[in-house]
Parts: C-alpha cells; sequence; structure tokens
C-alpha cells in the first residue's frame, strides 16, 4: 500500500509541476515540494533499488551546476546565495525516488495541457481585466512568455504524435492548450518564445519525419509557417518586431542603451570583453559587479549595465563570471539531457520493433527541454530566476521516469 502511494504521488507530481506553473505563484514549487516529501519519505525503499547509468549522469548534470552555484555563495550576497544551489541538490533524491516510482506519462500530459490552458487565461485576464501593459504572470513576463510557448509547443506535438490515440475532448484540449499557451506568450510580449522556436520547429519536425517517415510533417512545418506569417502582421506582434529593428539601428548609430535590445548588445559587448581578460577563471559574481562599475566610471561600458545584475545571455553570463569552464558546464547541464531524450529505435520501439508513439512522444518533450533552454538563454539569463531552474530540475526527472515506466509497460527493456 506504501509503494502504492509513493507511485501516485509521483504521477499527481507529474501533473502539477507542469500544470500549475503558471496559473499560482510559484505554481511550479507545489508539485516539486510533494515529489521531495515523497523522496525523503520513501528513501528507504529507493535507497535501495539499483539506479540505471542515465539517473546518475542527469544527477551529475544537476551536481555540476550547483558547484557553479555554490560559487556565489558568500558574505556579499547574504542567505539568498544559497537558494539557487540548494534547490538543485534538493532536486538529486527525486530523480532516484522517480525512478523508482515512476509516473505514468497520462498524468503529465494532462499537466502540460492544463499548464498551457492556464497560461493563457491568466493572460487574458491580466490584460483585459486588469489592463496590464504585458501579461507577467507571477513571474516577470519573459519567463511568463518563454514557459506559455514551450507549454504550447509540447501540447502542440502531443497533439500531433498520437492524434489517432486521443478522443474528442482530449483533442479539443490540446487545440486549446496551444492556442492559449501562444495567446500567453502574445499577450507577454517577450519575443524570446519566438527565438526558441527557430530551434524547436526545425529539429522537432526531422525527428518526426525521421522516426515515423510521414513526410506530411514537412506540409505541418510549412503550415506552422503560414501561420507564424500570419501572427507576425498581429499589431502587438509587429510593434515589437520594428522596435526591435529601430533598437538595433539607435544603438549601432547612436549607442543608444536604455532600450530592450540596446541594453541587451550592451550587456553582451561588456561581457565578450570582460570575459576574454580572464577565460579561464571569470570574474567571479562580486567581480563582475565591481569592475562593471569600474568600466562604466571610466566611460568603458554604458550605464544601462549597472541596472542588472546578469548579461542577458546565459552563456555569456557564465563565461564572464565562470570563465570558459562555466561555459563548459553548462553544456553539459544542456547535452545530457539532450543525449538521453534523443529518440534512438531502443527508446521508440517496443519489443515486437514496432514504434511507440508515446515513447516517442516523451523523447520529443525531453528534447524540447533543453533545445528551449538553450533558445530562451540567447536573450535572457533563463537560469537566473526561479521558474526557470524549477521548471527544468522537476520536467527533467519527470520525463525520463515515464519513459522508463512506459518502456516497462511494454515489456521492453529500459533505456540506460
Amino acid at each position: 500500500m506504501r509503494h502504492k502511494w509513493f507511485r501516485r504521488c509521483a504521477s499527481i507530481g507529474a501533473f502539477l509541476v507542469p500544470g500549475l506553473a503558471l496559473w499560482l505563484p510559484s505554481g511550479y514549487s507545489y508539485g516539486a515540494v510533494l515529489l521531495l516529501l515523497a523522496a525523503l519519505t520513501s528513501a528507504p525503499a529507493w535507497g535501495r533499488q539499483p539506479a540505471p547509468r542515465v539517473a546518475w549522469w542527469l544527477s551529475a548534470a544537476f551536481a555540476c551546476m550547483a558547484a557553479v552555484w555554490m560559487l556565489d555563495i558568500g558574505p556579499t550576497w547574504g542567505w539568498g546565495s544559497m537558494d539557487r544551489p540548494l534547490k538543485y541538490l534538493l532536486a538529486l533524491p527525486c530523480i532516484f525516488y522517480l525512478m523508482v516510482f515512476e509516473p505514468r506519462a497520462s498524468w503529465l500530459w494532462m499537466g502540460i495541457a492544463v499548464g498551457a490552458v492556464g497560461s493563457g487565461l491568466v493572460s487574458l485576464y491580466q490584460v483585459f481585466w486588469m489592463h496590464l501593459p504585458r501579461a507577467n504572470g507571477y513571474t516577470n513576463a519573459i519567463q511568463y512568455g518563454n514557459l506559455s510557448m514551450l507549454l504550447a509547443v509540447m501540447s502542440g506535438l502531443l497533439l500531433v504524435v498520437q492524434w489517432r490515440r486521443w478522443v474528442a475532448w482530449q483533442r479539443a484540449l490540446l487545440l486549446a492548450a496551444v492556442a492559449l499557451g501562444v495567446t500567453g506568450s502574445l499577450l507577454s510580449q517577450s519575443r524570446g518564445g519566438w527565438l526558441a522556436l527557430v530551434l524547436l520547429v526545425p529539429v522537432c519536425a526531422w525527428l518526426l519525419v525521421h522516426t515515423t517517415g510521414q513526410r506530411r510533417v514537412y506540409w505541418g512545418l510549412c503550415g506552422l509557417a503560414v501561420v507564424a506569417a500570419i501572427m507576425s502582421q498581429v499589431p502587438a506582434v509587429e510593434q515589437r518586431v520594428d522596435e526591435a529593428r529601430l533598437e538595433v539601428q539607435g544603438y549601432k548609430e547612436h549607442g543608444e542603451g536604455r532600450n530592450s535590445v540596446g541594453h541587451r548588445l550592451a550587456h553582451w559587448r561588456l561581457a565578450w570583453d570582460m570575459g576574454w581578460d580572464r577565460p579561464l577563471t571569470g570574474w567571479g559574481r562580486a567581480g563582475y559587479e565591481a569592475e562593471k562599475k569600474r568600466r562604466v566610471a571610466a566611460g568603458q561600458a554604458h550605464p544601462i549595465v549597472l541596472e542588472f545584475s546578469h548579461a542577458h545571455n546565459e552563456v555569456l553570463d557564465l563565461f564572464v563570471k565562470r570563465g570558459l569552464p562555466g561555459v563548459l558546464l553548462l553544456m553539459v547541464f544542456y547535452g545530457i539531457p539532450l543525449a538521453m531524450f534523443w529518440p534512438t529505435a531502443q527508446r521508440i520501439r517496443d519489443a515486437q520493433g514496432k514504434m511507440d508513439r508515446e515513447a516517442l512522444s516523451l523523447c520529443l518533450v525531453g528534447v524540447m527541454l533543453p533545445l528551449s533552454y538553450i533558445g530562451f538563454g540567447l536573450t535572457q539569463v533563463f537560469l537566473a530566476h526561479n521558474s526557470g531552474n524549477m521548471f527544468y530540475l522537476f520536467m527533467c526527472p519527470l520525463v525520463l521516469a515515464a519513459l522508463h515506466q512506459r518502456r516497462a509497460r511494454l515489456g521492453c527493456p529500459r533505456p540506460v
């Protein structure tokens, strides 16, 4: 009975992490806390079970990044400096718990769809009822819009890959999830989610064609391109694109940094220059802040860089603070999940060698996580925010555990 309860907690957590992520303040934390409590309570049970290699690899990726964030701990930043590495360390027991008490994929699918629907409804309420200029949910507009777009794309992928499986109400829910998730992104006016699509859509389309052999996916991609072209003419989107173009021109011609694009360009230029001054060690968090002030005072950097504590680019931010070793660890943090979710024949075929569409869906959703974060990180330090860390830290092990559970139900060897 206790094991049944622990397994049920895993499935509920699989629903809650994406399902409440954007509905409530710190919505992603409810499922995470449930999983952590279940992991600690069930430690005697899962602690005796041998963990698969992929669990150890994922734990190593999380532990490496925790070590990077621990370098920021110090009296300058107080107890708040322990917040981020502590989250990474607390996610570790959840990985091993989930590999023993594996969640059902159906709970994860429902959570993704409900999360996307919720993000869209919250954005509509905030913009048209509260009259906010940008939807931000309960985090900042960029994080909110990007995660909303990710949930929408995941929902669309589930709809396409498992179309024949879904009944009418499930198809309607997933269609609503796509529409409302995209709405949440549009009303947030965040451009990072659309940048991430440049990575996500071609890779996922290629993987679908490669694994299913259905070339009509390319027609679907063409359809998406047409839809994107139409949506680019929506006044809010068109205005943001025009603003970006003018802001780039203003920075090039006049060094104007007091706008969305201009201050990013100023941060990127400064981080690049500072990073190559100390490419092996970086400046550290405190050193970065001090050197920024010195360079601004000397007229070597735009004053706008003092208003933000990061470089608005994930790679450049780690480069300037932790040097090339920090960038390498970030690539490991993204690369290990990307490798372990890549849809190989062993992962997506059943015992008879036939393709299993649920396993394929799990692999593709898993591939989306690091790819989307790479895209988001082009214009935002996504891992500087609680929402970015928590969603990645718990969605990765949930998808991995659900994939193992699916393989077990099919009577296939579980992926190693």
